[in-house]
């Protein structure tokens, strides 16, 4: 009888993926999902391609992925995923700041984001939200994307980075964080000259004289969207 119990309690766990490449990151979030009765990790993942390849073998119910990945970065990977698997649900959990990237997974098919800083606190209750196909933002990223809206239903401008591409919006936040190229291909796991052509094409969409002003601009506008 104890027996059946424990099957059914096992069936009715879903199954989490993990796509982070920082380990000890991984291992706490791991463990705080383990901890819980409907919940469990079922893989983890480094990269975009070791992550499609256990969502291929693992067939999780729900994917966590982080935006700062090694190559292929998180907002392309949810849309690589999404091809493969329309109806998984995908939360993003990141360091950056919501402001910035949300609204770009919320586009790419994520059904939530949860900042780093906070993952403790709300990824249990974000889990289970997309499980059930529901959005989950904070509170205040909520309210600022009903006030975009209006905006955009109002005939205003959108802002000049929603011509970036994901990765060279990443390049700039880092640059507005005071971050050099060196640093910033340490951070994103790329070539130095990978970056260099990122910052040149930042340069050329958004109209800039020269780096000072780009970087300028970098910094004003991440203290601007944090405010």
């Amino acid at each position: 009888m104890s027996d059946s119990k424990t099957d059914k309690a096992t069936e009715a766990k879903r199954r989490v993926l993990i796509v982070d490449d920082h380990p000890v990151f991984r291992h706490g979030i791991t463990a705080l999902i383990n901890a819980e009765a409907d919940l469990e990790v079922c893989g983890e993942a480094a990269s975009s391609p070791s992550a499609l390849e256990a969502m291929r073998t693992l067939k999780p119910d729900v994917a966590l992925l982080d935006i700062s990945l090694p190559g292929t970065n998180g907002i392309e990977l949810i849309k690589l995923m999404k091809s493969e698997q329309p109806k998984l649900p995908l939360l993003m959990l990141s360091m950056h700041d919501e402001s910035l990237y949300a609204l770009r997974a919320l586009k790419a098919g994520a059904l939530g984001y949860v900042m780093k800083a906070e993952a403790l606190t709300h990824v249990l209750d974000a889990l289970r939200k997309v499980l059930k196909g529901e959005i989950y933002v904070s509170p205040r990223l909520s309210e600022r994307l009903i006030f975009q809206a209006i905006q955009t239903a109002e005939g205003g401008s959108g802002s000049p980075v929603d011509r970036l591409s994901d990765r060279e919006l990443e390049v700039l936040e880092l640059l507005g964080r005071g971050y050099g190229t060196k640093e910033i291909a340490g951070e994103l796991h790329l070539s130095v000259k990978t970056i260099e052509t990122h910052r040149a094409h930042i340069k050329e969409k958004l109209g800039f004289r020269d780096a000072g002003e780009m970087v300028r601009f970098a910094i004003d506008w991440v203290a601007q969207e944090k405010a």
